[in-house]
């Protein structure tokens, strides 16, 4: 989300809330580039990534292997055709060389892609966007670290509704298609995501868990994304795909309704928690770090491994992180202990980094530092 509202203080802590985007940072970034028409740099990819290295190895056994993530937020998900409009400056392949120097083995690489997508009925995505876009995936790859590419910031048409459901389904069949053919030659390091956090934007349930049509409508669109994806065939035909639950949220109705198109098994559950809320996501609880705080956080977890366990459903946490409140010793605290929560649980920790210091940023991409590298430090660790 862009603005933090204020009937989100109603949500319950398990509600989980996505995709921070800070339209008013303030650690200066600039940029002139647009994120989307620059030079790539050189990119040698090794023939393994590129020419198809399916390993033969289960989805629990992938998700090990991803070890702890990072996101590039903020910057290919902006709601502009300016890949700079949120702050961040032109992504770089030093940045990814520096993510994956500090010990992280997976980038996810939120996009949004209609600001790129040609009129009805074709919704032609535009080549240099997709170029940009493997550009990106590239500078990971070649640091041997898995690339998860999604559908982000498509909410304003993907709309959870019977009425607006053919109209949808149709566009992400061609989205989908177009994305799966691209990288259909990659190695399964590269991972798709079909939907971000699938919800009807502006409801009054948007955050609760939406209402079972909504929550019917979400498993349909993960449904054609899947089968799209699956025709293409080749490397995509047995490639690992993360499929979110409604809004990506872990309540109970969320969990209970959540379906796995085709009982595929190499789909991977995605779900976020930014939690506890107020103090992961609102900030205005700075502390955390008491026994009561860990036996909260540790209950949302049995929870979500009561129902993938049961399940044998591999897991990734695809944004999870505390905003920055003047308060590194406690987000230190909750870092390490949510990062090994993870851990012990075979789920993959992918921290939300929206580049601002004052919110979830971890990483200075202007300079190539680490604000805060010992948070990054506990996150790595947990994993290895």
């Amino acid at each position: 989300m862009k603005n933090f509202s204020p009937f989100l203080f109603l949500l319950s802590i398990t509600i989980l809330i996505g995709c921070s985007s800070s339209e008013n940072q303030v650690n200066n970034n600039t940029s002139e580039g647009t994120d989307s028409l620059e030079t790539p740099e050189n990119n040698v990819i090794p023939n393994e990534v590129i020419n198809g290295d399916m390993r033969d190895i289960s989805p629990k056994e992938f998700v090990l292997d991803m070890g702890s993530g990072w996101n590039l937020g903020n910057t290919l998900d902006t709601e502009d055709v300016d890949k700079t409009a949120w702050g961040n400056p032109f992504t770089t392949k030093a940045m990814i060389d520096a993510i994956s120097e500090k010990g992280f083995k997976t980038l996810r690489l939120p996009v949004t892609w209609r600001f790129h997508t040609g009129a009805a009925p074709d919704y032609i995505l535009e080549s240099d966007w997709l170029d940009r876009v493997e550009d990106i995936a590239n500078y990971a790859l070649n640091n041997d670290m898995y690339v998860i590419i999604n559908v982000h910031h498509d909410d304003e048409w993907i709309i959870p509704t019977y009425e607006n459901a053919p109209a949808v389904k149709d566009r992400l069949t061609k989205t989908w298609t177009q994305i799966a053919n691209r990288f259909k030659p990659y190695g399964d390091y590269v991972i798709f995501e079909t939907l971000n956090e699938p919800r009807h934007e502006g409801s009054p349930e948007e955050w609760e868990g939406g209402t079972a049509e909504g929550r019917d409508v979400v498993n349909q669109y993960h449904q054609v994304s899947v089968d799209a994806i699956r025709a293409t065939e080749g490397n995509n035909a047995i490639r690992k795909i993360m499929v979110s639950t409604y809004a990506a949220g872990t309540g109970e109705n969320v969990l209970e309704d959540y379906q796995v198109p085709n009982n595929d098994e190499n789909v991977i559950a995605s779900i976020h928690s930014y939690s506890p809320y107020l103090f992961s996501l609102a900030g205005t609880d700075p502390t955390w770090g008491t026994d009561a705080d860990k036996a909260e956080l540790t209950e949302e977890f049995n929870t979500i491994q009561d129902k993938f366990e049961n399940d044998s459903r591999a897991v990734v946490m695809g944004e999870w992180g505390s905003t920055f409140a003047n308060n590194e010793a406690d987000r230190l605290s909750h870092a390490e202990f949510y990062a090994n929560i993870c851990a012990e649980r075979g789920i993959c920790p992918i921290w939300w980094d929206n580049g601002n210091a004052n919110e979830f940023g971890l990483f200075n991409r202007n300079t190539l530092e680490w604000v805060y590298p010992e948070i990054a430090d506990a996150i790595v660790n947990a994993t290895r």
